[in-house]
Parts: C-alpha cells; sequence; structure tokens
C-alpha cells in the first residue's frame, strides 16, 4: 500500500489529512497504519485527543481523564519512540473511512488559517534528541499538574496540550519553544499555587 505521508516532513497536516481520506475510500486503514503515515506527527494527533476532557466542565474529572493520557504521551517522548505505541486491540482497529472525510472536512479550514502563522521552521528542536527529551518531560509535568486538584486550571493547561500538539503537527520549532516557555511558567505558578493551596488546607485541617 502506499503511504499517504511519504515525505511528510515537507507536507502540511491538511494535506496529510487529505491522503488518507483519499487513501480510506480504497482501503481500511487501520489506527496503526495512521500513526505511522504520521510519524513524529502522529504525538500531535494523540495530545490533541488527550486536551479534549480537559475542557469538560465537570470539576475533577477533566484533569482525571485528560492528565494521565498528556503524562503517558510525555513519558513516550521521553523515552524517544519514534510514533507513539498503542496497545494492538486499539492499533488493530479501522476508523470508518467516513469518520477520516468529517475530521479532514472539519478542522481542515482551522488548519488552513493556522498555516498563516503556524509551518514548519527551526526543526532541529523536533528532530534532535535532547530537544526532545525536554518536550517530553514538559509533557509529562503538564500531564501532572492536570491531574492536580487545582480550581480553574484544566482550559489554560488545555491550551497548553494543544500548543505542544500544534507543534508536533505542523512541525513548528518555533511554536514549540512558545509551548516550552508556556509549561515553564505554569510549572513556576502552578506549584506555587498548589503549594500555597497545601499551607492553607493546614491551617484548617
Amino acid at each position: 500500500m502506499h503511504d499517504p505521508a511519504d515525505g511528510d516532513h515537507d507536507r502540511s497536516t491538511r494535506v496529510l489529512l487529505d491522503g488518507f481520506a483519499d487513501a480510506a475510500s480504497t482501503h481500511r486503514l487501520t489506527f496503526a497504519e495512521l500513526f505511522a503515515g504520521l510519524g513524529d506527527r502522529a504525538f500531535g494527533m494523540l495530545l490533541m485527543a488527550a486536551a479534549a476532557p480537559a475542557f469538560i466542565p465537570i470539576p475533577g474529572l477533566a484533569g482525571g481523564l485528560s492528565g494521565p493520557l498528556v503524562g503517558l504521551v510525555g513519558v513516550q517522548l521521553v523515552v524517544r519512540l519514534q510514533r507513539p505505541w498503542l496497545p494492538k486491540f486499539i492499533g488493530r482497529r479501522s476508523p470508518r473511512p467516513t469518520t477520516l472525510v468529517h475530521l479532514r472536512d472539519r478542522i481542515a479550514p482551522w488548519l488552513a488559517r493556522l498555516e498563516r502563522v503556524v509551518r514548519p521552521r527551526a526543526e532541529v528542536l523536533l528532530d534532535h534528541w535532547l530537544p526532545g527529551i525536554v518536550t517530553g518531560l514538559l509533557v509529562l509535568v503538564t500531564g501532572l499538574l492536570l491531574t492536580l486538584p487545582i480550581p480553574f486550571t484544566n482550559y489554560a493547561l488545555g491550551v497548553l496540550v494543544l500548543l505542544f500538539a500544534l507543534a508536533f503537527l505542523e512541525r513548528d520549532g518555533v511554536l514549540m519553544l512558545v509551548a516550552w516557555a508556556g509549561a515553564i511558567a505554569s510549572i513556576v505558578v502552578f506549584g506555587l499555587l498548589s503549594g500555597s493551596l497545601a499551607r492553607m488546607a493546614a491551617q484548617y485541617f
């Protein structure tokens, strides 16, 4: 089968989605094949999916679902996996071809707008092992922060995870630096906030 993502480093995410949707019309693509076709961009897709529960307006549930998923992606980045690991029972499953087409049609207009400012650049920050480990550690800590019961932080951290996701999807090293800065700021701010909350709780209990 022709890999719809051959030379994917030179193609936008929007073009890749077009390739997947076209390929699915003649061949039932499994999740394993989709992630293989995306290469390291598959981490972006996983992070985007992991960020979704962070925007559920239910206290405790958002972080409880999103945090561990984001942390799991961070661990895989730290150990330098070339593509995300999936359990075999998930990797063998196939999304419906119409699902891929609907996904493409739904997010392609947004990607077209983003591509005006987000584009492949400074890709050494995505390809070199050292920045890759830094990214993994920051994603892992962001996932841990999501699991903390700190009120009104899920949305901010969810947006931060989306920045990491878009940096992977569009291979934008500059956006990755922005995500790094946001993650470090979050670690400092939320770390101080959680410490303050712990001291306040200790005074009353």
